[in-house]
C-alpha cells in the first residue's frame, strides 16, 4: 500500500525536551539517539575537551561552555516511529527562539533533576507548553543520586504546575541505593544496569528484604493514591505520565521513547486564517518557524527550518510564500543532525525540513502550494534587556546593520531603528543573548562592538488607528523607534512610563507580542 500524508503523519512524533540548566537534557538526548540509531557514541557534555562537545551542540560559543544556546533538530527511527526531536535551548538566558521551537512541537518531555525539583526555567517553559495544551511526559532523572522522595516529587509537579501526575514505573531507592524501578503495568521488576527484567515473585533476588517491603508499601500507596495514567487526558495536557531514570547510565530511556512512539500524538491541526489544516490534507503547508544562519561557517548559508503541516513534500517542489506571493523552488531540502546534514526526496506532516535560502524566506513565513494559507500562533516577544551597539570602527555601520539584520532574522535579538539618533538598539529575552550576539558578530562577520546600557527598559508595539500612532509618535519623539520590519515601537524608560502614556492615549494598545503573520500581511 503506497504511503499517504495521513499514514505517514500516524507514524510521525514531533517533540521537544524542556527542562532547567544541568538537569540532564543534553545527555537524555544522547541516549535517545542512540536508541534511535542516529549516532554511536553519546558525549558526556561534562567531561573535558572533545568529550564535552555534545553531538547536539554545534554553536562555538555551546561547545565552549557545555551548554545548548540553539534549538537543533534531528530526526530518527524507532518501532516503526519518526521521531523529530526539537532540542530546546535550557540555559536560564534563552532567548525568543525557545519560544517559538514549542510552537513546531506536538508533545514534550519535561526532565526533572531528582534531587531538585522543579526549578525556574522548567516553569518557565512549562508555562509556554501550557498556553498550546502540548502533552507533557515527566523524566525524572539522576535517580543513582541522592534523590527527593518520589511522593514530595510528584506532588510538587501537581502543586506548583497543576499538572496531574501518573507514574508508569516506580523507583527502589535512590542514590548509591538505587537498584531499579518496577514497571506498574507489567508488574516486572527492571533492574539497575541490568538488561533483563524480574517477575514479582522473583524480585528478591534483586532487593535486599528491607527494601523490597518499602518498594510493595510504596507501590500500593501509589496505586491507591496517585492518578492512573488515562491517554485521552495526557493528549489533552492535563496529565503527564512519569518515568524514573538516570541518562547518563542510560536506564530509563528506552522506556521513554517506548512511551512517546506508544502515546504521543502524531501531528496535530495547525490553526490558520479562516480555518485550521489537517495533516491529511493534500496540499503541501508548513511554516518556518526558525531561520539559522551560518551553521557552516565555510559557506555563509541561511537555512528556514520548515515544520510541515499538511501534504506530502517532494524534492523540486515549488511552494508559494505568504505574504509576498513569491514561488520559491525547493531543490536541496535537508534533514538535520545537529550540524550534519542530508538532502531529503520525501517529508511528510510532521516532519521538519531545512530549506537554503539568502534571506528569502523569514520567521513566521507560511508555505503552501496555493499560497492561500497563512499559519497563525508564531509570535515575536517583547525584548527584557535593551543594549545599544557602538562599533569601535565608525566605517563599519553598513556592514554592522546588515549583521544585525540577519542575527535578528534568526531570533538572536530584536533589533530597533530609534527616530533620533544612529545607534541601533538590540533587545534580548535573556542575558546570555548579548554574548552570543558579541561571539557572533566576531566569529561571523569580523566586528568588535561594544554593547552599552540604553536609556529604555521596555519596548511595547503600537497597535491603533494610524492618526492615534501619528499623534502618539509626535508628542513621544524620544522614544520612538521602528523594527526591522518597520512597525512602530515605544522604547519606555520605565513601567511607571509605560504605564503612564498608556493611560494618556487609552485608543492605543501596547503589546507584548507581535504575531509574525502580520508582519508579512503588512510588508
Amino acid at each position: 500500500m503506497s504511503p499517504t500524508p495521513a499514514s505517514e503523519a500516524a507514524r510521525r512524533r514531533t517533540f521537544a525536551i524542556i527542562s532547567h540548566p544541568d538537569a540532564g537534557k543534553t545527555t537524555l538526548t544522547e541516549h535517545l539517539l542512540l536508541l534511535g540509531g542516529a549516532i554511536h557514541a553519546a558525549g558526556r557534555v561534562k567531561a573535558r575537551g572533545e568529550a564535552r562537545r555534545a553531538k547536539s551542540d554545534w554553536m562555538k560559543i555551546e561547545q565552549e561552555r557545555g551548554i545548548s544556546v540553539t534549538s537543533a533538530v534531528m530526526t530518527f527511527e524507532y518501532q516503526n516511529a519518526v521521531f523529530n526531536l526539537l532540542d530546546t535551548p535550557g540555559h536560564e538566558d534563552f532567548s525568543e527562539d525557545t519560544y517559538r521551537t514549542l510552537t513546531a512541537a506536538d508533545s514534550a518531555v519535561m526532565v526533572i533533576d531528582a534531587a531538585k525539583g522543579i526549578e525556574a526555567q522548567t516553569r518557565k517553559l512549562f508555562e509556554v507548553c501550557r498556553l498550546r495544551d502540548i502533552p507533557i511526559i515527566t523524566f525524572i532523572n539522576k535517580m543513582d543520586r541522592e534523590a527527593r522522595d518520589p511522593f514530595s516529587l510528584l506532588d510538587e509537579i501537581s502543586d506548583q504546575l497543576q499538572l496531574e501526575t501518573a507514574p508508569m514505573v516506580w523507583p527502589a531507592g535512590m542514590g548509591l541505593n538505587f537498584k531499579g524501578v518496577y514497571d506498574l503495568a507489567s508488574d516486572e521488576f527492571v533492574p539497575f544496569q541490568d538488561d533483563g527484567r524480574v517477575g514479582h515473585n522473583a524480585i528478591t533476588s534483586v532487593l535486599d528484604p528491607e527494601l523490597k517491603a518499602r518498594l510493595d508499601e510504596e507501590v500500593s500507596l501509589a496505586r491507591a493514591g496517585l492518578p492512573r495514567f488515562d491517554l485521552p487526558l495526557y493528549r489533552e495536557g492535563h496529565l503527564s505520565p512519569v518515568y524514573f531514570g538516570s541518562a547518563l547510565k542510560n536506564f530509563g530511556v528506552s522506556e521513554l521513547l517506548g512511551a512517546l512512539a506508544a502515546y504521543a500524538p502524531q501531528p496535530r491541526d495547525q490553526a490558520a486564517i479562516g480555518r485550521a489544516v489537517h495533516p491529511a490534507d493534500d496540499e503541501v503547508s508548513g511554516f518556518v518557524f526558525k531561520v539559522q544562519a551560518n551553521m557552516d561557517p565555510n559557506h555563509r548559508d541561511r537555512v528556514a527550518f520548515l515544520r510541515l503541516a499538511s501534504g506530502r513534500f517532494r524534492r523540486g517542489m515549488k511552494l508559494k510564500q505568504s505574504g509576498s506571493g513569491k514561488t520559491i523552488g525547493i531543490h536541496n531540502p535537508i534533514l538535520f543532525f545537529a550540524s550534519e546534514r542530508e538532502t531529503v526526496d520525501e517529508a511528510w506532516p510532521g516532519d521538519i525540513i531545512g530549506i537554503p535560502n539568502h534571506g528569502v524566506l523569514r520567521v513566521g513565513d507560511t508555505l503552501s502550494e496555493s499560497g492561500d494559507v497563512i499559519f497563525t500562533g508564531i509570535p515575536n516577544f517583547a525584548p527584557e534587556i535593551l543594549r545599544r551597539v557602538r562599533l569601535a570602527d565608525p566605517m563599519k555601520q553598513k556592514h554592522l546593520a546588515r549583521a544585525l539584520e540577519s542575527l535578528a532574522e534568526e531570533g538572536v535579538t530584536q533589533l530597533f531603528k530609534p527616530q533620533i539618533g544612529s545607534q541601533w538598539i538590540v533587545g534580548v529575552v535573556g542575558a546570555l543573548q548579548l554574548d552570543v550576539l558579541k561571539s557572533r558578530l566576531v566569529a561571523e562577520y569580523g566586528l568588535e562592538a561594544d554593547l552599552e546600557a540604553a536609556p529604555f527598559e521596555g519596548a511595547r508595539w503600537l497597535s491603533g488607528g494610524e492618526a492615534e500612532i501619528e499623534k502618539f509618535a509626535a508628542a513621544h519623539r524620544g522614544g520612538m523607534a521602528a523594527d526591522r520590519d518597520g512597525a512602530p515601537v515605544f522604547l519606555a524608560k520605565n513601567s511607571w512610563e509605560l504605564g503612564y502614556v498608556a493611560e494618556k492615549f487609552p485608543n492605543l494598545k501596547f503589546l507584548k507580542t507581535r504575531e509574525r503573520h502580520e508582519v508579512h500581511a503588512e510588508s
